[in-house]
């Protein structure tokens, strides 16, 4: 069957993301952006993350005329301070110790941006992930086997993140994950695309 849609590309290098697109059956290209990462001063988390999501697809624009580029961000944030993404063990495992026993809301942003029309849409998805109280020993065992020093929080939920949780709560699970399929759905429905 033709592709009779504008084609799609994802605007992010996460194997994650690429992996829950793909679950979508559509086909798309993957454009790896440049997008620097760091926090205005005194930003909220949720205009953090829709920032990001937006420059993220942007970014890719000019490369893709012709197409429907997608951008997503996910900022973790903890009793108001914003935990990115660690980099390195040291970070990660003070986050998971500033994290223990709490809830993490996760903002994950979504935009679609068509570089045909400059037409730009956007969703912003919370979910809500209480920890349980982790020791020392709990927080180095997980940092030894998942090292996720490139996820928000430091919480890999799609691996051993989970044996950390207590709860989670949210509309879409896939948001968790960093790319919201619900609302991916929304936006691209609108832009005249047949999903199931």
């Amino acid at each position: 069957m033709p592709v009779t849609h504008p084609p799609l590309v994802l605007a992010s290098t996460s194997p994650t993301r690429r992996e829950l697109l793909g679950r979508l059956g559509l086909p798309f290209e993957v454009h790896a952006p440049q997008v620097d990462e760091t926090a205005l001063p005194d930003e909220a988390p949720t205009a953090l993350a829709l920032r990001l999501a937006r420059a993220k697809a942007e970014a890719a624009a000019a490369q893709f005329p012709g197409h429907l580029i997608i951008g997503s961000d996910q900022v973790a944030v903890v009793g108001g301070r914003v935990l990115g993404k660690p980099g390195d063990r040291a970070r990660a495992a003070e986050q998971l110790t500033l994290s223990s026993g709490q809830v993490m809301v996760f903002q994950t942003a979504v935009c679609l941006l068509s570089s045909i029309t400059g037409e730009v849409a956007m969703r912003l998805v919370p979910f809500d992930v209480e920890l349980r109280r982790l020791s020392s020993a709990d927080i180095e065992h997980y940092l030894d086997r998942e090292q996720p020093f490139g996820c928000a929080g430091s919480l890999r939920s799609e691996g051993l993140g989970v044996t950390l949780c207590r709860r989670m709560s949210g509309d879409d699970p896939t948001a968790l994950l960093g790319l919201p399929l619900i609302a991916l759905c929304e936006l691209l429905r609108d832009q005249g695309l047949a999903l199931p």
